[in-house]
């Protein structure tokens, strides 16, 4: 039996870093760091989309590629290793959370749009200080005789600035309690207030939302109650794995920047990498990087082949290659000293993303303790 990727998958896997070695090398990332013009980062996506990566995990029928999440996985790595902005992960979200529980009006109306990436779509479901599911909501859907309105503050809302609609979850009254909702929300609607967030990674920005008594349609609602929980903790869980794909890709190009430094930077008159100290930093960083690349790959196949295992194999994918970057990465910058992190080297950017990928969609230690529930410990 083989357990390897598919030549097919091999084969998306090095076109995609090939081309994003020649359109987002290190420089553009700096430019993007320092002048925070997102010119390049628009006409990036624009041909990511051109190369159907946009809508890799939609029905053909709306455009898309019908992929698999591995597929999508190693996208996400090679996305992670070139340390690429913008709104594919926010658009791939809210892509799967319409693609799986949308109506068909909706569907049809929105899916061509965020697949070809004519639009932008981004899902609004966290509050005060939680970035895991599920989480305390605020946010109230009220029915109207013309709708329903909508208020409250969404945090941490990928690319809000770019996005064309929002998938806002929100609590709803259901008799006497509430229950889960999601409500599409073009962005041209009345009430709605975007602000950025201080956040240390540049590549990936969240913005404070707020909606402020905003009408939308009545088939706007187009998932509730148990239904909506169970199609966002999926949607969690593929985020969980894509963040974990992008962990290992950030982590194998730390590794592969700290061999080459050790190489060529001499001391005492030889590479430093001939030193034993410097020797088993790099030897530790491919120890790590290794065996979590195939409990990345098992996560990815969970969500395609065996969904009752998903979301256990999500959280510990998440968990241990968010701290693996994070390992990386502080080993990387001990290998290049004080230059690594000063802001002309390259080094910093990944630096700053592991730590933004190990806070984003639950920490390790809040998916060690998901793990421990299901396995009642």
């Amino acid at each position: 039996m083989n357990f390897g990727l598919s030549p097919e998958q091999e084969q998306l896997q090095h076109t995609a870093r090939d081309f994003l070695a020649k359109e987002w090398p290190p420089s553009s990332a700096h430019a993007l760091f320092d002048a925070e013009s997102e010119a390049a980062l628009r006409q990036l996506y624009r041909h990511m989309a051109e190369l159907g990566w946009v809508g890799l995990l939609a029905p053909p029928e709306f455009g898309g590629s019908g992929g698999t999440f591995l597929d999508a996985a190693l996208l996400a790595e090679e996305m992670g290793r070139a340390a690429v902005p913008g709104p594919y992960l926010a658009n791939t979200l809210a892509l799967l959370l319409l693609r799986d529980a949308g109506s068909k009006a909706l569907r049809s109306e929105w899916l061509p749009a965020l697949t070809q990436g004519q639009a932008i779509g981004t899902v609004a479901w966290f509050e005060a200080q939680a970035s895991s599911w599920p989480c305390a909501l605020e946010t109230r859907c009220t029915a109207t005789r013309l709708g329903v309105r909508l208020s409250g503050t969404k945090r941490f809302v990928l690319d809000a600035h770019l996005a064309d609609v929002f998938l806002v979850v929100c609590t709803a009254p259901a008799g006497r309690a509430k229950t889960t909702v999601v409500v599409l929300v073009p962005n041209n609607q009345p009430g709605i207030t975007v602000r950025p967030m201080d956040d240390v990674d540049r590549t990936r920005r969240v913005y404070e939302v707020s909606f402020e008594d905003v009408a939308v349609p009545r088939k706007a609602v187009f998932v509730s109650g148990e239904r909506a929980v169970n199609a966002l903790t999926r949607v969690f869980d593929a985020a969980a794995v894509f963040l974990a794909a992008d962990s290992l890709g950030g982590a194998q190009r730390l590794l592969e920047m700290s061999v080459a430094y050790a190489k060529v930077r001499t001391q005492f008159g030889r590479p430093i990498g001939s030193f034993q100290a410097v020797k088993h930093r790099c030897a530790e960083m491919v120890a790590q990087i290794e065996p979590a690349r195939s409990l990345m790959w098992y996560a990815a196949h969970t969500l395609d082949a065996m969904p009752r295992l998903a979301t256990y194999a999500a959280s510990l994918a998440k968990g241990h290659l968010a701290d693996v970057y994070a390992a990386v990465a502080e080993s990387a910058l001990r290998v290049h000293g004080g230059i690594g992190f000063t802001w002309e080297h390259d080094l910093h950017i990944w630096f700053k993303r592991a730590q933004w990928n190990r806070y984003a969609f639950g920490t390790p230690e809040w998916h060690r303790e998901r793990v421990a529930q299901m396995c009642r410990w």
